[in-house]
């Protein structure tokens, strides 16, 4: 995948990205939080064959739809985003782990760790975001953690184990 980013004076930016199929996408973000997107035709690059204009709202729920926040192919462990020497990952809570039904604040999770659970989704449909030490771990719902590497390593023995 190759993307190519911008700067349109007074309107905002604009990210070009080609992906592997031959596919082109084209995204301006407006100052005003408007987002446009764009589709080309793999056979001529030049000519867009769908456009839509999303709110920001809009956009950041697609966003979230896009990045797994509400629906991880079961196929997927984790998935892993890289931010620097930190790292988003989303963990799948099989029912056999030892912190099925302890609270954040019980596995004592950032300080046992390093790392910071950012949210939890069950898979009845309970969305925390920022989840408090009171909340509990569930079988298979997903938890999503920030953390660099060893921590993400370390959150993973708390999940699977109920300690460090």
């Amino acid at each position: 995948m190759d993307i190519r980013e911008s700067i349109l004076p007074g309107i905002g930016i604009k990210y070009r990205i080609d992906a592997e199929n031959g596919d082109r996408l084209v995204i301006i973000i407006h100052d005003d939080g408007r987002r446009e997107l764009y589709h080309f035709d793999y056979e001529d690059l030049e000519q867009s064959i769908s456009m839509t204009t999303l709110s920001d709202q809009e956009a950041r729920l697609v966003a979230s739809i896009i990045g797994g926040m509400t629906y991880k192919p079961k196929q997927l462990e984790s998935v892993e985003m890289t931010f620097d020497d930190f790292i988003i990952e989303w963990y799948r809570v099989e029912p056999h782990y030892a912190s099925v039904g302890k609270s954040i604040g019980e596995l004592d999770v950032r300080q046992n760790s390093g790392a910071t659970v950012i949210a939890i989704v069950e898979k009845k449909g309970n969305k925390y975001v920022n989840p408090g030490p009171e909340v509990i771990i569930r079988e298979d719902a997903t938890v999503v953690v920030v953390g660099e590497r060893d921590q993400q390593k370390r959150f993973k023995q708390i999940l699977m184990n109920g300690s460090g």
